[in-house]
């Protein structure tokens, strides 16, 4: 099963598949970030750590049923002479539920930049709302890591040992991730705009329109550098500043 430990060519993959994951998995931290915030700052640390735990469960879960995930190809119905499958439809709903919650969240950062209306009811939001919320945005992350997984590579162990490191990653780095999107809100935006790409990169496959995956994350990449320019850029300035 590890035989691919003596293979250069197994360790390119696995390296480039973990690079991937990676990506997909701080964008998914994120993501739990934000919905964590919503709670009570006792609370915050809970729902992170909890919500990373599902993201580990899922995607293992996943891609030990990946057979069953990809095997749903029978035509469900037909629209627009497209033929939707079950594998097609979780893509769709999935990329479609991602779109919904980003767009959500920046509008209603943009209501929070301008004030509440004065009088207006404060919304409430439970603990159990908000890991309900992360349940699902883990469950379209983990479907969308397993099948990129599967598009990269052939051997279950390398895909398994890859998730692995990512979630790791996603442990140790999720605190450091929470504090730096907490002080810099474009970072909050620019991680809810890829979400949108993300969404629409699922939509796409739904409806059998294959976009290379290295050129979604090539261009996440390139966003963030081009962010963390303006916040050094910006650091820089307020330093200066007397």
């Amino acid at each position: 099963m590890f035989d691919w430990i003596a293979d250069p060519s197994a360790w390119v993959a696995f390296l480039t598949l973990a690079s991937l994951e990676i990506v997909l998995g701080i964008d998914n931290v994120i993501f739990i970030t934000i919905l964590s915030n919503k709670l009570p700052v006792a609370q915050q640390a809970k729902a992170r750590q909890l919500g990373i735990a599902l993201a580990l469960v899922l995607r293992l879960g996943l891609l030990f049923s990946i057979k069953w995930i990809m095997g749903l190809t029978d035509t469900l119905f037909t629209v627009l002479n497209q033929s939707i499958s079950g594998r097609d439809l979780i893509l769709i709903l999935g990329g479609l539920f991602l779109i919904y919650k980003a767009v959500n969240e920046i509008h209603n950062k943009m209501e929070d930049s301008e004030g509440t209306k004065e009088g207006a009811p404060l919304k409430q939001i439970t603990f159990n709302m908000v890991i309900l919320q992360i349940l699902l945005v883990d469950l379209v992350f983990s479907l969308d890591s397993v099948i990129t997984a599967v598009g990269m590579v052939e051997n279950i162990s390398i895909m398994v040992c890859a998730i692995l490191v990512s979630v790791a990653i996603m442990l140790f780095s999720a605190k450091g991730i929470s504090d730096f999107v907490n002080r810099h809100a474009a970072v909050k935006v620019l991680a809810l705009a890829f979400l949108v790409m993300i969404g629409t990169t699922l939509i796409a496959e739904g409806m059998e329109f294959h976009i290379p995956k290295g050129y979604v994350y090539v261009s996440m990449l390139f966003a963030v550098t081009v962010e963390f320019i303006n916040i050094r850029i910006g650091t820089r300035k307020s330093k200066l500043t007397p």
